[in-house]
């Protein structure tokens, strides 16, 4: 057996002369470096716009350079077995930093668009924290020479506005063009609208329209005995509120909880002055209160551009503050730059890597989106964000109550559905298009059966899928608390869930199924349709069908009710990520190296082997539900130089120990004297520990002289 610490040093001398040669490489192709275009980086406006002459060379604009995600085909595997139940990595979500590990753009990726950027005279004024996005300012004459753009004022005659913009595709030199996604800020014509309907009468001394109670009662939100305490919804806005309308909203209907704050993004500050969109952002906030009152708000504030809207989807990701994002703002697709669309859709890819679930509202305009901007009400488009398939796209009904009970439902008539032209459809999602449709689910939007809002100083009553998408995403906050009080995982990514349970025989007592009424194109039907997708929530029987399916995370003390879903528990089981991620290890222990071979795949977890004194640990935490039958297994090879027929000088302890780190058992102790040939499978009955969180865990240790090596791949903890 060859000792770990001269196998790496081996390693790295044969690597030097290759490091070198490599370098020698990239200087040479230094010396003929193209520029290349960055498609979708023209605003399709420029076609159908007047030209009204160059943007003064010296006037000052801000730009957001995406830099492209890696391994894109691992982040989407990973994804899709995140959030299937009975998948190893289901409900194991990561936190930043292990996305960043495994997913994010490479350090010298980023360090060569910054250094780009700085030769060509612009100012980089920041790197989001998951390092997806290099902010940039300077002069018009150094955009335009940085990116090999002509920056041009033109006139939209369809919508009477004038705007700038890029009039052909942003370039780069190819190396770094390799690393870029696009570029967002090279114009100012895209700008998001609140998914919002007001009335035009003045605003009311008495309120009227539905109240929480109400939604609450009707929705079945009252009926799982939570309030949203510990968990936060960040609210996506680009505008500002007033504290004292909230407040009164409050008083109003006896809510408390804690005060919501504002996370400022590119300085972007409305609060003291809000908006036109004022009633949009307090609408989300008295929406989100209503059904989740104890729920902390954070709403962030970006300015409304291209650049805006990608700097804030990287900085609630990065800040990870949040378990659910409420987002009622969008622009028609047709009208958006599609690298736009895709840079923010990679933040979106990240919420869902890191379990966060996020509601948008699908748009008031129908099947014709575009209705309010260039493109026109002639054009069949969806709305942006809600078309990205990592967001719940949330619909629009006119729902009818008795008092605080559910009546009957019917679709709104403006609720936007569609087929997006952007994004393909995912794999969970029904239906023979071959394209994303949305929405997913909805619930109520029509004015005539409005919300009761305190806003601009009086009360309004308030409509549009701007109210449907906080009305769900409080029911995801209520959702994570009983969850974690259950010790099983955060909802994350909705939609594959809310398709499996909508397809299955409990669809009917989970959701209300909208079988009347339409929107321009496209009719309300059995079961799915692009008007309210599967309907509305039915909370508590809904909470049950999800929860059911969500493995436990080791998030509690104690987990199930009773009842059990076959599933194997452990995440990265067979350690194949390349990282140790949900388990906990000392450095080196996750490992590649052929000196000992992977019983499958190509990593394993490799403990001791150094020949000196030294300790290793492994170890992951699960919950086993109540009434389960567990069983946990692995694979396991032991290779030594120590002798194997008297003493036992090494030792490998598998043992469950609790939360609070006490030693429940000890399963077996190994040692030198079981080393063998190949790999031999252990088992362990589990059954013991239904209804608890432990960590399993194996810890190796290596005496002073002649090691030995335990090895461990293909785990499972399997219950049923």
């Amino acid at each position: 057996m060859i000792p770990r610490h001269l196998g790496t040093a081996a390693a790295v001398f044969v690597l030097l002369p290759l490091s070198i040669t490599a370098l020698g490489a990239t200087n040479a192709d230094a010396a003929s470096n193209p520029r290349v275009a960055l498609p979708q980086t023209v605003n399709p406006s420029v076609g159908h716009s007047h030209r009204i002459g160059d943007l003064p060379v010296g006037q000052k604009l801000s730009v957001s350079v995406s830099l492209k995600l890696r391994d894109s085909a691992g982040l989407d595997r990973f994804l899709a077995a995140v959030g299937t139940p009975g998948s190893p990595e289901y409900g194991h979500y990561l936190t930043p930093a292990q996305f960043a590990a495994r997913f994010a753009p490479t350090k010298a990726d980023l360090d060569r668009v910054r250094s780009y950027l700085r030769s060509q005279g612009l100012t980089v004024t920041g790197v989001s924290g998951n390092r997806q996005v290099v902010s940039a300012t300077g002069s018009v004459s150094k955009i335009n020479k940085a990116f090999g753009t002509h920056e041009t004022n033109y006139l939209d005659t369809a919508r009477h506005r004038h705007f700038y913009a890029n009039d052909k595709a942003a370039t780069l030199p190819s190396d770094v063009a390799a690393a870029v996604q696009g570029v967002s800020g090279l114009d100012n014509h895209t700008v998001r609208h609140h998914n919002l309907v007001r009335p035009a009468a003045a605003p009311r001394a008495a309120s009227s329209g539905l109240g929480p109670s109400q939604y609450d009662g009707a929705y079945r939100f009252d009926k799982l005995g939570a309030d949203g305490t510990g968990q936060t919804v960040a609210l996506w806005e680009f505008d500002g509120y007033k504290q004292s309308n909230l407040t009164t909203y409050d008083s109003q209907y006896g809510l408390t909880g804690p005060s919501v704050s504002t996370v400022s993004v590119d300085g972007a500050s409305y609060d003291s002055s809000p908006g036109d969109g004022q009633g949009e952002v307090e609408l989300d906030s008295e929406i989100v209160r209503g059904v989740a009152p104890k729920a902390t708000q954070l709403i962030y504030e970006a300015p409304n551009s291209d650049a805006g809207e990608v700097d804030m989807a990287a900085k609630i990701v990065s800040d990870n503050r949040a378990s659910v994002i409420s987002i009622s703002w969008g622009s028609c697709e047709p009208d958006t730059t599609s690298s736009s669309m895709t840079s923010v859709n990679n933040s979106f890819k990240q919420a869902a890597a890191q379990g966060i679930s996020i509601f948008s509202a699908s748009g008031d305009d129908g099947s014709r989106d575009c209705s309010r901007s260039t493109s026109g009400s002639s054009v069949r488009a969806v709305d942006f964000p809600a078309s990205s398939p990592y967001n719940t796209a949330v619909g629009g009904t006119n729902l009818s109550v008795s008092g605080t009970t559910y009546s009957s439902e019917r679709a709104w008539s403006t609720s936007g559905g569609g087929i997006s032209t952007v994004f393909s459809r995912p794999s969970w999602q029904t239906g023979t298009a071959t394209m994303r449709t949305v929405p997913d689910v909805s619930s109520n939007a029509d004015p005539a059966s409005g919300f009761a809002i305190y806003t601009v100083g009086g009360w309004q009553v308030y409509g549009g899928t701007s109210a449907a998408a906080p009305l769900w995403s409080g029911y995801a906050a209520l959702y994570n608390q009983k969850a974690a009080a259950a010790g099983k995982s955060a909802l994350g990514e909705v939609n594959p869930k809310i398709y499996s349970v909508a397809s299955g025989s409990g669809y009917s007592s989970a959701l209300h199924d909208i079988t009347s009424g339409s929107n321009q194109d496209y009719s309300t039907a059995t079961g799915y349709d692009r008007v309210t997708g599967w309907g509305s929530p039915i909370a508590d029987g809904l909470t049950s069908a999800l929860m059911g399916g969500t493995g436990g995370d080791g998030g509690g003390s104690s987990g199930g009710d009773g009842t059990c879903t076959t599933a194997q528990l452990l995440g990265n089981n067979g350690f194949e990520t390349g990282s140790a991620s949900p388990w906990s290890a000392s450095s080196g222990v996750v490992d590649s190296s052929a000196s000992e071979p992977a019983h499958g795949g190509s990593w394993k977890a490799w403990l001791d082997g150094y020949g000196s004194t030294h300790t290793d640990t492994l170890s992951q935490s699960v919950t086993i539900a109540s009434g389960c039958k567990a069983t946990f297994s692995f694979w396991m090879h032991v290779d030594t130089d120590e002798n194997t027929s008297s003493t036992a000088y090494d030792k490998l302890q598998v043992q469950a120990v609790s939360s609070g780190g006490t030693v429940l058992g000890t399963l077996a102790t190994y040692s030198n004297l079981n080393a063998a040939s190949g790999y031999v499978q252990k088992s362990f009955d589990l059954s013991s520990y239904a209804g608890k969180s432990i960590t399993l865990k194996f810890t190796g240790t290596e005496d002073s002289s002649l090691g030995t090596s335990f090895v461990i791949d293909d785990t499972a903890l399997n219950v049923s």
